[in-house]
């Protein structure tokens, strides 16, 4: 756990000076921490492709394997998705009861789920690339590899967010880059493979010594094992308001992309594969604008806010009534203030990343319309990421209907409203995204303060005086006293 402690330290001693250049040492150190897996397989592929004569292929073999590459990424993180949040919240509480041997069940009962839920989207998908699309049965099967391996690596984060060992998890996306770089060169330069093949082939291989270095280091810290899963399926089933919550804010990060793969941008590959390249590569740009938000509020909560939540649930179980008011009086004024210092570190940061953006991405091609739709992108994405940090905090208190009503008007939103950007003017395509996550914000913050008056209903009136059971409902009348009890009869025993 040593790496854990440095990190959060480290981050911990950059923002505690709460200065511009701080912020934006915080955001290099973080960056570069945290979104390194991502950069080093874009550089990976990008090497590959400059020294293996890639771009000397013609249009169609370049196009299947950006598609493909592109759809391995997009629907692996979106499959993964919403088990994250119940099984996050399972690991937790096994953490704090000091139930470490069914964390193992927990790993594998949402393995299965995981992969039931990409085999029912993926098979169906590449099956259909193979007999429509008429690719290469090779070719297809090492798509779906890729796909399953790289949807492994990010189930695995579930639970290597627990450990917090990010220079390690950085060092294995090294190791299995590394190596599909390797492979490349041997497949292509001393076997004569096909170059697009050869590549794709190395990154799915790349990918699975990523997810088995991060098994192994989750073997590692974890050890004992219970087959406790039918626990871990109940406690799924009891929360399908946070699985239904979290996915539908990942629907809703990617509907508008969704919604725009329909219009004049699309382009279609071998009948499969549907894109729009403008539009998804400026939303990427977007997305890395404001990516380390989420980063900046994770340590923030860690250094303030979870001081005051404990103290408050201290009050609760043995205070009085006076220091329970006052320490919920300093939790939400707590509250109040991460959110608004969140916003102002993640907005100096975005103002930076943008500008620098807007100078020198035209140089290395980022121009015409990518450039036109990303800034309204961007401002969509700011809003949504401080959005989901008001969402997180109604996990805290446990308001999952809040949760749940919030993500869907996400989605809901985000989709009407990049609907509507279709018929607009191409520097307004963003705003989908910008409504959605602004009209979420509203009122997810009209939500927190609705708790924050009704907090004491919600914590002291949810349990529970009487058991409850199935059965036949009983009578109404309860006791009379003018009739005599009956005497039971008792059996003579022969």
């Amino acid at each position: 756990m040593a790496s854990e402690v440095g990190f959060g330290k480290k981050l911990m001693r950059i923002f505690r000076t709460n200065s511009i250049i701080s912020s934006l040492y915080g955001f290099l150190y973080s960056a570069v921490v945290t979104i390194a897996p991502m950069f080093l397989v874009i550089i990976n592929v990008v090497l590959m492709s400059y020294v293996l004569g890639y771009s000397k292929l013609n249009y169609a073999s370049r196009e299947l394997f950006t598609e493909t590459v592109l759809y391995q990424f997009i629907f692996s993180l979106l499959l993964s998705s919403p088990f994250n949040a119940v099984l996050s919240k399972y690991t937790s509480d096994l953490i704090y009861l000091e139930r470490y041997e069914d964390l193992w069940a927990c790993f594998f009962a949402g393995f299965f789920c995981q992969i039931l839920l990409a085999s029912a989207v993926g098979i169906p998908f590449f099956w259909r690339e193979y007999t429509v699309g008429k690719v290469d049965i090779l070719f297809v099967l090492v798509s779906y590899w890729g796909y399953i391996a790289l949807g492994l690596i990010f189930y695995n984060m579930i639970y290597l967010s627990i450990l917090k060992d990010y220079k390690k998890i950085s060092l294995f996306y090294l190791a299995g880059m590394g190596t599909a770089f390797c492979l490349g060169l041997v497949f292509v330069r001393v076997l004569n493979w096909e170059i697009t093949f050869s590549m794709l082939l190395a990154l799915a291989i790349g990918y699975l010594i990523a997810a088995v270095l991060e098994f192994a280091l989750l073997k590692r810290y974890f050890k004992v094992q219970s087959r406790a899963y039918g626990q871990v399926y109940k406690y799924m089933l009891q929360n399908w308001k946070l699985i239904l919550a979290n996915t539908f804010y990942i629907l809703g990060l990617y509907t508008h992309n969704f919604v725009f793969w329909t219009t004049d941008l699309k382009k279609v590959v071998v009948n499969t594969f549907v894109s729009a390249d403008p539009y998804d590569m400026a939303s990427f740009l977007g997305l890395l604008t404001s990516i380390t938000t989420s980063v900046i509020f994770i340590v923030r909560v860690e250094m303030y806010f979870h001081g005051r939540y404990r103290d408050y649930s201290e009050a609760v179980i043995g205070g009085r009534g006076r220091d329970i008011r006052k320490a919920q009086v300093r939790m939400f004024r707590q509250l109040s203030g991460e959110l608004i210092e969140l916003v102002r570190v993640q907005f100096i940061i975005s103002v930076v990343v943008f500008l620098v953006f807007l100078i020198f991405l035209p140089q290395f091609g980022f121009s015409g319309l990518i450039m036109q739709i990303y800034p309204c992108l961007a401002a969509g994405y700011f809003a949504m990421f401080i959005m989901y940090a008001a969402i997180i905090f109604m996990y805290y208190f446990n308001d999952m209907t809040g949760a749940l009503r919030t993500s869907m008007l996400f989605w809901l939103a985000t989709l009407a409203g990049s609907i509507v950007a279709t018929q607009l003017p191409t520097i307004w395509y963003g705003l989908g995204l910008v409504i959605g996550a602004l009209t979420a914000w509203i009122y997810v913050y009209f939500r927190l303060r609705w708790i924050e008056r009704n907090l004491d209903v919600h914590i002291f009136c949810k349990g529970r005086l009487i058991g409850t059971a199935k059965g036949r409902m009983p009578g109404a009348r309860v006791y009379d006293r003018y009739e005599k009890p009956k005497e039971k009869k008792r059996r003579k025993h022969r």
